[in-house]
């Protein structure tokens, strides 16, 4: 059986991270652009996010003005058992 690398992730505590990045234009700095990433991310601290961020300011031009991060945790080993039989719908 393949399993899908997201819902692996999801078994070991990565969470889906949304993080609304907003950033001031290169060439108009009073004018602020939005840009949104979605990724699997290990909260609380968010090492891919960081990472990404690191990377953004030393090789973007527009600086960031300001980062929101959402989270959700989708699956956790406590929401899955076992019921001894499975059930297919086509």
């Amino acid at each position: 059986h393949i399993i899908d690398p997201d819902f692996a992730k999801q078994w070991h505590k990565w969470s889906l991270l949304t993080a609304e990045i907003t950033y001031r234009m290169p060439d108009h700095r009073s004018l602020l652009q939005t840009f949104t990433l979605q990724k699997y991310d290990l909260a609380p601290k968010f090492p891919h996010l960081q990472h990404y961020l690191a990377w953004w300011e030393k090789n973007i031009d527009g600086p960031l003005h300001s980062v929101r991060v959402m989270h959700t945790r989708l699956i956790t080993p406590r929401e899955m058992r076992y019921i001894g039989s499975e059930l297919r719908l086509h």
